[in-house]
């Protein structure tokens, strides 16, 4: 039992690190899964997503929609002009020309009236049919290692030791957003306290309120859970929720990719697929107090 507990000791401090002292094992095998399964997960659910948008691309807040109601907030269409047909997205009233991206795509020449174009949905032709499977398929897996995950972070101490904001990351948290604004990084094992914040946003806040909000719109639902279409304000309320929640998750993919290549990309992929970080060189003060503690 010593001698495991030494070996575990070792791995976590990188003395059987690969290529330096400094890369420690960060990532667990657990968590590294999870990670992937929610990626790809989230990828085929917002393709299809759009796909299963595009059958009705108009957002409204309240229980109904139709032209008897003035609640619409968002509206992509297409339209005939003096100019020829043109796509358009109206936002809260305000209607931007958003020809050959939203409302009207397609090669040159063989355009057609559609929300989101070709190429950002699953599948690239229209199928509504199809769209919902794989969107329904991914959205089980999303929610099962949602589930899985947050009881196995309960039980292991990861929710605890490693994404609960502590005191003293509150009182950092300034000097952290200035860090991050002039893209200067401290290579750790612990997430800082923006990492903290973002990851519990997302998985606490946003990936629960866009289930919750996918069971409401589902009419199968209705019968088991029928108090959630009052509590979140209507079908329709539900339906721009989710969507808005998914036009966060997409901020939040960018930021995330953008910091990767800020941080150091090679270091933060090998972290994610083999577990092992490469962490920041001691600092002289902190070798200096070991030198004398020797």
């Amino acid at each position: 039992m010593e001698s495991v507990a030494r070996s575990q000791a070792a791995a976590e401090t990188g003395a059987f690190a690969p290529n330096g002292r400094n890369l420690i094992y960060r990532q667990s095998a657990w968590t590294r899964l999870t990670h992937w399964l929610w990626a790809i997960s989230l990828f085929f659910m917002l393709l299809s997503g759009l796909q299963i948008f595009n059958a009705r691309p108009q957002l409204y807040i309240g229980k109904q929609s139709g032209f008897g109601y003035n609640n619409t907030i968002l509206e992509i269409g297409a339209e005939n002009t003096s100019a020829g047909p043109r796509g358009y997205t109206q936002i809260f009233g305000h209607r931007f020309d958003t020809t050959g991206v939203l409302g009207w795509s397609g090669p040159a020449g063989n355009e057609t009236a559609r929300g989101f174009p070709s190429w950002a949905t699953i599948p690239s032709y229209y199928d509504l049919g199809t769209a919902r499977v794989i969107h329904f398929f991914f959205a089980w897996i999303l929610t099962t290692t949602l589930v899985v995950w947050l009881v196995a972070s309960l039980i292991n101490g990861h929710l605890r030791r490693d994404l609960a904001p502590r005191l003293d990351d509150l009182k950092r948290l300034p000097q952290d957003i200035v860090d991050h604004a002039r893209l200067k990084f401290h290579h750790t094992r612990e997430y800082n306290t923006l990492q903290k914040m973002a990851y519990g946003g997302v998985l606490f806040i946003l990936l629960p309120l866009m289930i919750i909000t996918g069971l409401a719109m589902s009419p199968s639902m209705n019968s088991v859970l029928p108090f959630l279409n009052d509590l979140l304000g209507g079908r329709q309320t539900a339906r721009t929720i989710h969507f808005t929640v998914m036009l966060l998750l997409v901020a939040f993919f960018l930021v995330h990719i953008l910091m990767i290549l800020a941080a150091g990309p090679i270091n933060e992929l090998r972290s994610i697929i083999t577990g092992w970080y490469r962490t920041d060189p001691p600092a002289k003060d902190d070798d200096k107090t070991l030198e004398r503690s020797a």
